[in-house]
């Protein structure tokens, strides 16, 4: 019987990569970790927490429990209080809650070899959309424009902005587009924008990280014919690195033993 039983809690949840992911790495290092999937609602999530036994080392949260993890969390990182997103949780009496998609963005972006923009644009107004947002804060940006179908969803982007120093708009999916450095789509996988909203957003975007992974490329990306093109496929990779240094270590800064071969591996399950 598995030491330790780990999951990924969503809705929907048949499509994630995670459970291949994290089964390589616990291979890989060694440990006898059971990570498995499960599908969970909003509504369901806090009474479905609170029947985990003992056995439960940790969670991977994805839409829609973001919030909820936040919710229920005694304590929170710094990215996470920042976001008011968590996407990893230490179940327990008092359980830790932690945001690994602003390690995940910045670390994606590192290996398509950009490591600092000025002006960012970002394309959504949900929880990824707060990390990207933070993320970009940590690239250096000192101006965010965010896109949204509805712009007044973003306003808690601008008051997020506020607090991290960046100055950020917000603004219609079709409004004026200013030239950036580099454009992070948030939207679910499979979104497609029409070519007449799609088309001027390249034109300006700079390089596109397009958090969506599945299908691909996708239709925005597509669209981004002139610049370089990132799939959030390093972002799912990096954040589980993340995640499983937090489950093995309570730690999402301190490597994992022989850290590169891991990554290689869970690459490889991709």
């Amino acid at each position: 019987m598995p030491t330790h039983r780990l999951a990924v809690w969503g809705d929907p949840i048949a499509h994630s990569k995670s459970p291949a992911l994290h089964s390589a790495a616990y291979r890989t290092l060694g440990l006898d970790w059971e990570y498995s999937r499960r599908r969970v609602d909003a509504a369901g999530f806090t009474s479905t927490l609170e029947e985990l036994d003992g056995s439960w080392r940790g969670l991977s949260l994805t839409m829609p429990l973001k919030e909820r993890a936040f919710a229920v969390s005694a304590t929170r990182d710094r990215h996470a209080e920042r976001t008011g997103a968590v996407n990893t949780l230490l179940p327990g009496p008092k359980p830790a809650g932690f945001n690994t998609d602003v390690g995940g963005i910045v670390d994606a972006l590192a290996d398509g070899g950009i490591r600092s923009a000025g002006a960012v644009r970002i394309l959504g107004a949900g929880a990824t959309a707060a990390s990207a947002l933070v993320a970009a804060s940590e690239l250096g940006a000192d101006f965010v424009d965010v896109r949204a179908r509805r712009p007044e969803s973003a306003e808690p982007l601008v008051a997020l902005g506020e607090r991290l120093g960046v100055r950020v708009i917000r603004g219609a999916l079709d409004g004026t587009s200013a030239t950036v450095d580099l454009t992070i789509a948030t939207f679910p996988g499979g979104t497609v924008l029409a070519p007449e909203l799609a088309e001027p957003l390249a034109e300006h975007g700079g390089a596109l990280f397009d958090a969506a992974y599945a299908p691909w490329p996708s239709a925005l990306a597509a669209a981004w014919t002139n610049e370089p093109v990132i799939s959030g496929l390093g972002m799912l990779l990096h954040q589980a690195v993340r995640q499983i240094r937090i489950f093995l270590h309570g730690d999402p800064t301190q490597p994992l033993p022989d850290e590169r071969r891991v990554i290689e591996v869970m690459r490889g399950a991709l």
